[in-house]
């Protein structure tokens, strides 16, 4: 067993329909790889038995960990999670959308290269308007943070702990993930794409509506703006 360890971080939001298969289904592929790993379950201002069923898969998963947040919002359970993650290699990504086969790819080309950031460029969406949504998002920020990547919400994202700064972001919010990738251009952290073909949800609803999206259009010029007055 290499001594490597990888931390995955999953926020969980009112899945407890879903999450049991998902879980199962990455530990029993995560078996066969030749690294440690630990899977930090974040459950956040659930409003079902999300939390007992990840507690569930704790008992039975000695690589299962659960944490609870009362207070909701992406941004907080990806910080939860990698401030109690103890792996050498870090990832977190979206519980319900993320299959194993994507997350088993980004994880060994993380492996294979140790010094650069690895994440997901999806390039299937749901509708024309998902589809045009998140180019109109990209764009912003591409313009905005002079940033060459595309999918800036795009997971897996898989980082080597080194990169500690990413371990210092503030958003508690779905910009977060905007965020990740300005401190990735400014402390000069390269990042490979890797494009991800599988579009369909494991379960459940996304969050992210019309008011949502209006919200981190107008996020991402807050953003720019403290910064130019930092």
């Amino acid at each position: 067993m290499n001594d490597r360890l990888i931390s995955i971080v999953l926020p969980v939001y009112n899945q407890a329909d879903h999450i049991g298969p998902i879980v199962e289904e990455h530990e029993a592929a995560l078996a066969q790889l030749e690294y440690a790993h630990e899977m930090l379950l974040v459950v956040n201002a659930c409003r079902d038995r999300s939390l007992e069923v990840c507690q569930e898969l704790a008992d039975k998963h000695p690589a299962v960990q659960v944490l609870h947040s009362e207070v909701g919002g992406w941004g907080r359970a990806v910080k939860l999670g990698l401030s109690q993650a103890r792996g050498d290699l870090l990832c977190y990504t979206n519980s319900a959308r993320t299959s194993t086969q994507d997350l088993l790819l980004l994880l060994l080309y993380a492996v294979v290269y140790p010094n650069v950031v690895v994440k997901a460029n999806r390039k299937i969406r749901e509708s024309f308007f998902r589809r045009l949504g998140s180019l109109l998002y990209n764009l912003e920020c591409r313009a905005l943070f002079d940033l060459a990547n595309w999918d800036i919400n795009g997971t897996p994202k898989v980082f080597p702990r080194t990169f500690d700064r990413l371990l210092d972001l503030n958003r508690n919010d779905d910009l977060i993930d905007l965020e990740f990738h300005v401190a990735c251009r400014h402390y000069s952290y390269p990042i490979v794409e890797i494009p991800i073909l599988s579009g369909e949800r494991h379960g459940g609803r996304s969050t992210t509506k019309i008011r949502s999206a209006l919200k981190m259009y107008w996020g991402a010029f807050e953003l720019r703006r403290n910064q130019d007055a930092g």
